[in-house]
């Protein structure tokens, strides 16, 4: 089979149908822009559990004038109360799971909760008394924090052990169901492009029905017509991964790191590494893809 020749033929099928081929780029551009936004979301979900997870604390409050409970019917924790769980922490069943812990006094608390809620006209009805008093403790593995909750949990003076992951998870799987939402827009795009190429190829073969007569005619191979046609699919669909792969770069530059990086400085975020990383999966993605629906559209075609 001649080289030469078959891009020949794919390059003139390329611009006899020029405004299709436009389209099947525009489409592929579109639906790889979404694979490749997915991928990025599932790293920066990765990145932001591996960031938070880390630093995520067991709470330990403290029982105060007004907590409910049956473990606060005494009232405020007492000092041997808080001493207690601070020999817990300190006991050589529960210290082997821990890195380190603080105490956090009213005041602390307080202080917190003002800098925390400056402004907000909530923070002039709050005084420190109303505020537990914490043991903040940070596990060496954060998946061991049931231990500390199952310990804990019901000692008088302690109102309520609150591991801190359990409000990442929540946030975590509404970002989840947004890259599952970009991963089901994607899929429907895809199919859009597969079936887009495939309608493409045959009306191209259709338009060049006397040619691919004659060359039948003349001995040439199935797999000498079929080249060129597969060809004109991924050429298309590449410079839609093309253009989506820049699509990709430019939000992590301009977006995730020039406008999200300055205004939530110390998270963990994607970064060009990442998007570079995504590009040669869209440009395989799309190739596949295109080369496998011309293939089919155009074996059908010379069955016909």
């Amino acid at each position: 089979m001649r080289l030469g020749l078959v891009l020949s033929e794919a390059s003139h099928g390329l611009r006899r149908n020029a405004s299709m081929v436009v389209s099947v780029v525009l489409v592929t551009f579109i639906s790889l822009t979404f694979v490749g936004a997915a991928i990025l979301m599932q790293m920066q979900i990765g990145q932001m559990k591996n960031f938070w997870y880390d630093r995520a604390q067991v709470g330990i409050y403290m029982c105060t004038a007004i907590s409910p409970g049956e473990t606060c019917t005494a009232g405020e924790a007492t000092q041997e109360q808080i001493d207690s769980v601070k020999a817990q922490l300190e006991s050589p069943t529960l210290a082997t799971f821990i890195d380190k812990y603080y105490f956090e006094t009213h005041e602390q608390a307080f202080e917190n909760f003002k800098t925390q809620f400056a402004g907000n006209p909530v923070a002039d009805y709050v005084t420190p008394e109303q505020l537990n008093q914490t043991f903040w403790v940070n596990l060496k593995n954060p998946e061991d924090s049931d231990v500390l909750v199952e310990s804990l949990s019901g000692v008088a003076g302690v109102e309520n052990v609150a591991d801190q992951r359990k409000y990442l998870d929540q946030i975590f799987s509404v970002l989840n169901v947004a890259s599952y939402t970009a991963i089901g827009i994607a899929s429907l795009m895809l199919v859009a492009a597969a079936l887009l190429i495939a309608t493409t190829i045959r009306l191209s073969a259709f338009s060049r029905r006397k040619e691919l007569g004659i060359m039948r005619l003349v001995g040439a191979s199935n797999r000498f017509i079929q080249t060129p046609f597969i060809l004109e699919g991924v050429f298309a669909a590449l410079l839609g991964s093309l253009l989506a792969g820049g699509a990709v770069v430019a939000l992590v530059k301009f977006f995730v790191q020039d406008f999200l990086g300055a205004r939530l400085s110390g998270f963990a975020l994607v970064d060009l590494q990442d998007a570079l990383t995504v590009v040669p999966i869209l440009l395989v993605l799309g190739a596949a893809l295109a080369a496998a629906s011309a293939n089919f559209a155009i074996t059908r075609y010379l069955k016909v």
